[in-house]
């Protein structure tokens, strides 16, 4: 047996003892609520006949009198989203599943589920971070009825999944199942999509061919093909053990893809699978984290797997993600990290591919708990179906991988380290992926341009302003400010500039997922702006240097001219229309509340 890595268990026992206090308030919660009397024997009538109600007669007959375990499903459907088109008709596969093994399902709710992609540049964009503590709240409140046995959450996408999971850990005590719909089929490569972006963002194509490359790309249902959020999300459960294992990455309309969800019920159901509350600790989260460096996925994580954790009494902050990236190589060159998509991905080993790298070299905790009989090494293998059929699931080794341009063993990795840095100085911590981004851009240090929006920036870039060296400055983007938008829009712009050849940087307090790309970009600066954090001070022509090096961020002022500086406000014009119209008055009462990024921007703590 592989011994674990030593700053893998070091950074596992601090998570340990920091939680200490938390976790175990936590597991007698869930200890407490797992001991009662069964829902339809503990309620009374009238709360059993209301629960039950819409059921056909002979699903009733099972769950009341023959007392068969009650699988409720949430569901994330909407056909606004391709990811989440497939799961319209996932809960009749479910149940129907689940009558074969003398269960019963019920959608216990839905939750709502809104793509970035179509908001990104718009104030509906201000929704997004705090949608996933609206999903939370929606899958607290579905499965309050708390007549259910088990459960099952549909949702593949950005929010949806970690909202779903915080969610889900409220009722800890049950065995718990994420079920995907998996990616869209290759479309127009993402990297030629990249150059469309740019090549609009210099006039040299109008919106007709624009928009033909994007329909190109995003062309079907699916997850979009880049590995960013959605899929991260599949990469992160897979290596938690909360999928039907090597489910992330097969495609809508396969067959296989309807027998992965039927076998879901079927784990669900089984003895093996343990409650989430218990499946979800300390060392599950550190190979969340562990799988997140190695594949270079969405810095958004370092925000949601943070809230995640709280969810389970678990303490982690950015220090133990850096610790960790020392340790944990790259394995995966995929888009933006590199020019394969997600299916080149799967195709050339997938999840169970990187899994099984990490456990061999020590760097995943192999001793944990998962759905399944077997643990974290079942999900190191491929599924199939028998003889090419699905009656009966089968899994087989991966084997070497099919692309060593896409993905590598430990011993040989793309790079040693992980992808995400840690940053910190006198503007504050934050963080940036330097998977994708050239060695010679890894340290920057010019002069600032302060904007105090992703327009003013665009604007700036049309009239030839920042045709020079320059670190943009991006603020009031923060949670209290305006609920931290990505800041997607401002990657073309960005990538030109520094394709003539200028040294460029972004820093800002809002978010960028894994769009910044190529471009060196120090992205959920904490404490923010509208916090009265450093970014406030910052004036044009301040000369920033951020060394992904080093591991610094600073301000290159004299330490009494900054510390005269008045801190700059909102800009009255974005006050005013901060919180007002798209619904974001409601979610004022969020922005209020809101921790910082690294605190996991919850809401609810």
């Amino acid at each position: 047996m592989t011994s674990l890595h030593p700053t893998v268990h070091a950074v596992t026992e601090r998570i340990r003892e920091r939680s200490s206090a938390t976790r175990a308030a936590y597991l007698q919660q869930i200890a407490t609520l797992g001991a009662r009397d069964r829902g339809a024997d503990r309620m009374g009538c009238a709360n059993v006949a209301h629960a039950f109600a819409g059921m056909p007669q002979n699903d009733k007959l099972r769950v009341v009198a023959a007392k068969a375990p009650n699988i409720g499903i949430v569901n994330a459907y909407n056909d606004m989203l391709s990811a989440h088109a497939p799961l319209q008709h996932y809960p009749d596969l479910i149940k129907e599943e689940a009558r074969k093994h003398g269960a019963t399902a019920q959608v216990a709710g839905g939750v709502p589920a809104m793509c970035d992609g179509v908001t990104q540049g718009t104030p509906g964009m201000e929704l997004s971070l705090f949608s996933r503590d609206v999903i939370a709240m929606a899958t607290a409140v579905s499965l309050s009825h708390d007549v259910f046995d088990a459960a099952l959450m549909l949702g593949v996408c950005d929010k949806i999944v970690p909202g779903l999971l915080i969610g889900a850990l409220q009722f800890g005590h049950l065995p718990t199942v994420f079920v995907p719909a998996g990616p869209m089929t290759s479309g127009l490569p993402n990297n030629a999509k990249a150059k469309v972006r740019e090549q609009a963002a210099q006039g040299l194509v109008g919106r007709a061919e624009l928009l033909a490359a994007e329909s190109a790309a995003y062309h079907g249902e699916g997850t979009c093909t880049f590995y960013g959020t959605a899929n991260s999300n599949q990469m992160l459960l897979e290596a938690m053990g909360l999928h039907v294992p090597g489910t992330a990455f097969i495609n809508p309309g396969q067959s296989l893809r309807q027998e992965l969800t039927r076998e879901a019920a079927r784990t669900v159901l089984g003895p093996a699978c343990a409650p989430i509350g218990r499946v979800v600790d300390e060392r599950c989260i550190v190979n969340a984290m562990a799988a997140l460096l190695a594949t270079g996925g969405s810095t958004n994580h370092l925000i949601h797997w943070v809230a995640v954790a709280r969810a389970a009494g678990i303490v982690i902050d950015w220090d133990d993600f850096a610790a960790l990236s020392h340790v944990v190589p790259l394995l995966a060159r995929v888009y933006p990290n590199g020019s394969a998509d997600v299916n080149q991905f799967q195709a050339a080993g997938g999840p169970g591919y990187v899994l099984r790298e990490l456990l061999d070299a020590g760097l995943m905790h192999a001793d944990v708990l998962t759905v399944r009989p077997g643990g974290i090494r079942e999900f190191t293998r491929l599924p199939g179906g028998e003889d090419g059929g699905t009656e009966r699931l089968t899994w087989t080794d991966i084997g070497a991988s099919g692309d060593d341009a896409v993905l590598r063993p430990a011993a040989t990795p793309f790079s040693p380290t992980g992808g995400l840095k840690l940053l910190q100085g006198n503007l504050g911590r934050s963080v940036i992926k330097v998977s994708a981004v050239p060695e010679d851009r890894h340290v920057i240090e010019a002069p600032a341009a302060v904007f105090a929006s992703q327009a003013e920036l665009q604007a700036a870039f049309q009239a030839g302003q920042l045709d020079r060296d320059v670190v943009c400055v991006v603020r009031w983007q923060g949670p209290q400010a305006n609920g931290m938008p990505e800041l997607h829009k401002l990657t073309p712009p960005l990538a030109v500039l520094q394709g003539k050849g200028y040294r460029v940087a972004l820093v800002t307090d809002g978010r960028m997922s894994g769009a910044s790309g190529k471009v060196p970009a120090a992205i959920h600066v904490s404490p923010e702006a509208h916090a009265g954090g450093p970014l406030s001070r910052v004036q044009d022509g301040d000369v920033i240097r951020m060394d992904a090096v080093a591991g610094t961020l600073d301000v290159l002022v004299d330490e009494a001219t900054w510390q005269a500086r008045t801190p700059a406000v909102m800009p009255p014009v974005q006050a005013v229309d901060n919180g007002h119209g798209w619904g974001r008055e409601l979610f004022a009462g969020f922005r209020r509340n809101a921790l910082s990024a690294e605190e996991g921007a919850c809401s609810w703590l």
